[in-house]
């Protein structure tokens, strides 16, 4: 009798079509709004027909949608709904922005909350230091490299292995042995301070919930004299407010079946 389990799934071309769509959507971002299908050839390989055929198709399913300059494609509509629906279920987007404004206004610097992305960190909400003519600040949307602090944290708590292999793509042995000695550090101290280019530097602590980390709080900041010490203000306000939100977190979290129960 012919083996018929498999008959039902998924066949290996039908696979690969899902993971080409998802690698066409992950090109756009802060800074690229806009494609055309030869972008896409070259970004993935493709020849420009196959690529062509790729975006029209997606096109179709509402992904995406035409770009205003001819032969341009942009992120659709469903990803626009999609999008929302995903960071209305995160519980911690509704409750972090007062906290993040408190926390900015307490160390002059601007206070970001980021979220776990398909492969990385994705900063989610911005508060900027209102006290400064000139901030440090970063894009909403910005996928976030091995070197930020909030990167750093994310890989000291999450339990999915393939986590470190995607933040760790295209560097050498040495550079992945310095992000698992800063990653361990991070886990073991609760926080992360990093350098970046130019002098600026981050510093980043995790948000919980019942299930495990839940977002990152960064701060980011260029004052050669900041103090980042253990104890100083931009640390103790830093764990004060992931702290608060991890408890406000898991509190809403816990109430509902509460809530639902007198319906």
């Amino acid at each position: 009798m012919a083996n018929t389990d498999g008959a039902n799934e998924a066949s290996g071309s039908d696979i690969q079509a899902v993971a080409r769509v998802g690698q066409i959507c992950a090109l756009f971002g802060p800074h690229t709004a806009e494609l055309t299908a030869a972008d896409v050839a070259d970004r993935l390989g493709l020849n420009r027909t196959t690529a062509y055929r790729y975006c029209a198709s997606l096109v179709a399913a509402g992904i995406l949608d035409r770009g205003p300059r001819r032969g341009t494609f942009v992120l659709g509509g469903l990803m626009l709904q999609l999008g929302i629906h995903a960071l209305s279920r995160r519980q911690v987007v509704e409750i972090a922005p007062p906290r993040l404004a408190e926390l900015s206004a307490a160390v002059r610097m601007t206070a970001v909350l980021s979220l776990w992305g398909a492969r990385g960190p994705v900063v989610t909400l911005v508060e900027e230091d209102r006290s400064r003519t000139a901030v440090v600040t970063v894009r909403a949307g910005s996928q976030l490299d091995a070197t930020a602090a909030q990167s750093r944290v994310f890989l000291g708590q999450l339990t999915d292995e393939r986590a470190m292999g995607w933040m760790t793509e295209g560097m050498t042995s040495a550079q992945r042995a310095e992000l698992e000695a800063a990653v361990y550090t991070a886990r073991r101290a609760g926080y992360c301070i990093a350098s970046q280019s130019g002098g600026v530097f981050s510093a980043a602590a995790p948000v919980f919930d019942e299930f495990g980390i839940a977002a990152t709080v960064g701060l980011l900041g260029a004052d050669p004299q900041a103090d980042l010490s253990a104890g100083s203000t931009i640390i103790t306000e830093l764990l004060r407010t992931t702290s608060a939100l991890s408890a406000e977190l898991r509190g809403t979290r816990e109430a509902r079946p509460h809530e639902n129960s007198e319906l």
